[in-house]
């Protein structure tokens, strides 16, 4: 192999493909990147066998070849250099890398040892803009169920309907639901769940880009991201699917509430806060109805420490309530929500609770209380 490549695009492709790399004890193999010519482009390669990162750096290519270097090794030497074109050439498993005032060797290894990234043969493809789909991801990433215990609820339901795609997390404690409409109506709907971390790397990774393709099997989930420049793929993620059915989230949502809260945002989070101070070790607080005051009343006792009770103004229809709920939970919902102000939804002691941005119909954020002893 041997190539010219531009300083701060190779830097920049190393810096996304060893996001999923590690000290990876089992197999080491997968602590490398996978580097090959292909046309006119350098393809970088990582996988942990569950993710797997391509990306093409463009590169004047004088000689076809490939090769395995350590990441770690790599990607901080690469941010040593200062000058804008670096040169790459392999020899057996060693590759060199030159600038004006550098001469390195990297130590490698064979490029056979590389596993092998599976390949979705699938021309069909869903395209969506990336930015908002991003976006989407980050309101609803924090509340999938931690650990395998029910595996089909540790990462995140995408459902591609005609002309919209939903997506969907829950702990069976909480749950966010955001809604995306679709650019170009599809023709055929898909439904799949990918893993948290899967989730994570597309925000990372695909936050700054233009449009994605969605390639879909059965088992894989593709992402691709394309240059703006050359009709060529620049990003892809390629990941494995969870297996299972996703639980009907639709038969828990309320048709209607016992009260509807219209309150700022961050007031209500920074009373929250306030009260969180004095809570017990279920992390429990109080929201009490306050008609007098119109508004209100945020409660929290730790027999250990004190109690709290503080009040913040509100809009409110319908009954008067005292529901109790873990302030972390309202938080990280709350804070998830991209409006000043926010409607909650109260259906007594023991229904969920569901909170909305004013105006946005698109997310909703739904709550369980702490049932009373």
């Amino acid at each position: 192999m041997k190539a010219t490549v531009l300083r701060d695009n190779f830097k920049k492709g190393i810096s996304v493909v060893e996001r999923v790399t590690g000290k990876n004890q089992t197999l080491p193999i997968l602590n490398n990147i996978f580097i090959k010519t292909e046309k006119n482009f350098l393809n970088l390669i990582t996988t942990n066998l569950e993710i797997g990162i391509k990306y093409w750096v463009l590169a004047k290519i004088t000689q076809e070849g490939d090769m395995i270097v350590p990441a770690k090794i790599l990607s901080n030497f690469i941010s040593t250099l200062s000058e804008e074109k670096i040169s790459l050439t392999s020899k057996d498993t060693i590759l060199y890398i030159e600038d004006e005032n550098y001469k390195t060797q990297i130590k490698g290894l064979d490029s056979q040892e590389f596993p092998l990234i599976p390949e979705i043969n699938n021309d069909d493809f869903i395209e969506i803009k990336s930015q908002p789909f991003c976006e989407a991801l980050s309101q609803i990433i924090g509340f999938c169920s931690v650990g395998q215990a029910r595996p089909e609820i540790s990462g995140i339901y995408l459902e591609f309907q005609k002309d919209k795609l939903v997506m969907v997390s829950t702990d069976s404690f909480r749950l966010a639901e955001k809604i995306l409409f679709l650019e170009n109506p599809i023709k055929k709907e898909y439904s799949f769940i990918i893993p948290q971390k899967t989730a994570q790397e597309i925000i990372n990774v695909f936050n700054e880009e233009d449009k994605l393709r969605v390639y879909y099997s059965p088992n894989q989930i593709l992402f691709e991201s394309a240059f703006k420049e050359v009709s060529h793929a620049k990003i892809q993620i390629t990941s494995t699917l969870i297996q299972g059915e996703f639980p009907n989230y639709k038969d828990v949502l309320p048709k209607k509430c016992d009260t509807k809260i219209n309150i700022s945002k961050d007031e209500l989070v920074k009373q929250l806060k306030i009260a969180s101070l004095f809570s017990n070790k279920t992390n429990e607080i109080r929201l009490i109805s306050n008609e007098k005051k119109k508004g209100v009343d945020i409660f929290s006792q730790n027999p250990d420490i004190g109690e709290s009770q503080t009040f913040i103004n509100a809009q409110m229809e319908g009954k008067d309530f005292n529901v109790s709920f873990n302030y972390k939970f309202l938080i990280e919902g709350i804070s998830s929500i991209r409006s000043k102000n926010l409607i909650m939804d109260i259906n007594g002691e023991d229904g969920p609770a569901v909170i909305r941005p004013v105006g946005d119909n698109t997310y909703l954020y739904l709550v369980m209380p702490i049932k009373s002893t």
